[in-house]
Formats: C-alpha cells, sequence, structure tokens
C-alpha cells in the first residue's frame, strides 16, 4: 500500500477509475455548482481552480458517454462502448509529469491544458479500458436498485456486485423480504 503522502496514488487505475464514477455520479445528479464537482476532484488529488459553469455543462455531456461503459452490462458491449470512446474522443497515447509537477504517468487528452471536460473523458476512458483488459470483464455497472443511478467501479473478478453501496443491497434486500411477506 503506498503512504498516503505518496503523489504517484493518484494516478493508479483503480483510483482514476473510481474518480471517473465518482465524477459520473456526481455530474448525474441535476446541474451540480462547480463547487460540488471540484470537491469530487479534489478527493481524488485533481486541482479544480477555475471550475467554471460552462465546464461542469461540458462535464456532464462527458458523464454521459462515461455511463454507457458502466450500463454496458457485457464485456463485449462495454468494450465496443469503449472502443468507440476512444475513437472518438482521445488523442494518442503521451507521457506527461505535468512540468514535474507529479509522477509521469500517460495522458489521452490533447495537452496538459486540455479542457476539463476532454481529460475527465480520455482519463476515464484509459482507466476503465485497462480495468476490462486486466479482468477480462466490465470495469463496472449501474447500481440495481431502481430507487438508484448510481455506477461503481468492480473490484474483482469474483462473485458479481449489483449495488452501488451496502445501503443500496439493505434496502433492496429489505424490500424484496417486505413484499415476500405481503
Amino acid at each position: 500500500m503506498l503512504p498516503a503522502d505518496d503523489r504517484s496514488a493518484r494516478h493508479s487505475v483503480q483510483e482514476m477509475a473510481d474518480r471517473a464514477a465518482a465524477l459520473v455520479n456526481a455530474l448525474d445528479a441535476g446541474c451540480p455548482a462547480p463547487a460540488e464537482v471540484a470537491a469530487v476532484l479534489a478527493a481524488y488529488g485533481e486541482p479544480a481552480d477555475g471550475l467554471s459553469a460552462a465546464d461542469v455543462a461540458a462535464m456532464r455531456e462527458a458523464a454521459a458517454l462515461l455511463r454507457e461503459v458502466f450500463a454496458a452490462g457485457r464485456t463485449d458491449a462495454a468494450a465496443t462502448v469503449l472502443n468507440r470512446l476512444l475513437r472518438e474522443h482521445t488523442g494518442p497515447l503521451r507521457l506527461t509529469a505535468h512540468g514535474g509537477a507529479s509522477p509521469w504517468h500517460p495522458h489521452l487528452d490533447s495537452d496538459d491544458e486540455a479542457p476539463w471536460d476532454e481529460w475527465f473523458l480520455a482519463s476515464s476512458c484509459m482507466a476503465l479500458t485497462v480495468l476490462l483488459w486486466e479482468r477480462q470483464a466490465p470495469p463496472g455497472a449501474v447500481c440495481a436498485s431502481p430507487a438508484c443511478r448510481n455506477v461503481f467501479v468492480s473490484r474483482s473478478r469474483g462473485l458479481e456486485r449489483r449495488y452501488c453501496s451496502r445501503r443500496c443491497a439493505t434496502r433492496e434486500r429489505v424490500a424484496a423480504h417486505r413484499r415476500g411477506r405481503a
């Protein structure tokens, strides 16, 4: 496990995928204020100074595209969506250290000053692609609870996870129990 102050942790594939899911969820809830989206970015070590309402609107469009990956359900369907997004919305693979401000890591956006939506979509596609490649399974899913639209990242190849949280799983289990007793 990396130390809490290790700057490279924010560029791990799992962290990037988790950030993608957190942003898809945050950007799905109405029209969030730039400060709300900036807080999600900050939680994943991304400085979001100067994030505007226009940036958030463009990121919402990117989030809708990424939601398709989580909703795909099957590995081949997720790969098809990712291939389309990679073809239509990313640039060539390049390495950057942001002028020495971070460890070297790959980017698929156009440059270090790319717009937020381009960076979000490209970095998320990269992380979700690597997870699909490593696990040979969809990188995540949409919560199975009809009362929830959250997406989540799968953690392993093991037992298929259906809910975004224990809270949703418990709520659905209790509802099923009540329906069975009625």
